[in-house]
């Protein structure tokens, strides 16, 4: 085989490879992967949709100037209710949408953290649930919810911490679906992290890491005892993202993805999680 034989075998196989990761993003998810988590990319910023039946679940809003992706994002979906609106905490980058997504849907009950950060976000959003005649339950300890056959513990810190107030006062939401577990930290801190770890026995397939991917150091006793499989990193750029933190990740073999790359959907059949981005 010449040079030139070798250039066109070569392209070709390149070719080829391109075409199978085109048609591996396009191929239809089968229907029985019922349970849709999907990351808005939000930059620096937590924005989550829950799906599943027809039911809704909206952890947390990014910023404001999220605020019309997200409702369009309802309409092309022709989403009308969110059956729960859940604010982990109140910084701008958890708040900041949310006046804007009470205000132009339906919502059902709505969970917040009991530590309150004085902002225009926070008093637009206590604006808005009043206008609704919505009264925000505050959570402290455990709080239970079962949507279709999802069963759902959102956990808040029952305590003000003397630190990282705002951050670790952030709600912890885990979700059981059949044999998969999914958790999700919100912004907190080792203070938070550690408390949870001594009050939490089971062990979960997906994380959504806490604190965009700046380093902690209980992070890696989370990765390590919650035997988790795969994880996404909400953040607008590599500085977000530690070393520290991708080793660790990369210590404990753990599939990860960056929001920054693009919108993140996760389907799971209650057996198998796929993830695409």
């Amino acid at each position: 085989m010449d040079k030139k034989e070798r250039l066109i075998l070569i392209i070709a196989i390149i070719v080829l490879i391109l075409i199978c990761v085109f048609l591996n993003k396009i191929k239809k998810i089968d229907p029985s992967y019922d349970l849709k988590i999907y990351f808005f990319n939000a930059g620096k910023a937590d924005a989550i949709l829950i799906e599943k039946n027809n039911k809704y679940i909206m952890l947390d809003t990014g910023e404001e100037s999220l605020s019309q992706e997200i409702l369009d994002y309802f309409k092309k979906n022709n989403i009308k209710k969110l059956d729960y609106l859940i604010i982990t905490h109140f910084d701008k980058d958890h708040v900041g949408s949310a006046s804007n997504v009470i205000d132009n849907i339906e919502i059902g009950e709505v969970l917040q953290s009991n530590y309150i950060k004085e902002s225009e976000y926070y008093n637009n959003y206590i604006k808005s649930l009043s206008n609704k005649k919505i009264t925000p339950i505050t959570v402290s300890g455990d709080y239970d919810i079962e949507l279709d056959d999802l069963k759902i513990v959102v956990n808040g810190s029952e305590k003000i911490y003397d630190s990282n107030e705002s951050n670790n006062s952030s709600l912890i939401v885990s979700i059981n679906y059949n044999k998969n577990n999914f958790l999700f930290m919100g912004d907190s801190q080792n203070a938070r992290i550690k408390d949870f770890l001594n009050n939490n026995d089971e062990t979960y397939d997906f994380l959504k890491v806490p604190y965009h991917g700046n380093y902690l150091k209980r992070l890696d006793t989370l990765l390590e005892e919650k035997n988790i499989k795969y994880a996404v990193i909400t953040s607008s750029n590599k500085e977000l993202e530690s070393e520290e933190t991708i080793s660790m990740l990369n210590k404990y073999n753990i599939k990860y993805f960056l929001t920054r790359k693009g919108s993140i959907t996760i389907y799971s059949n209650g057996n198998e999680i796929k993830i695409r981005q």
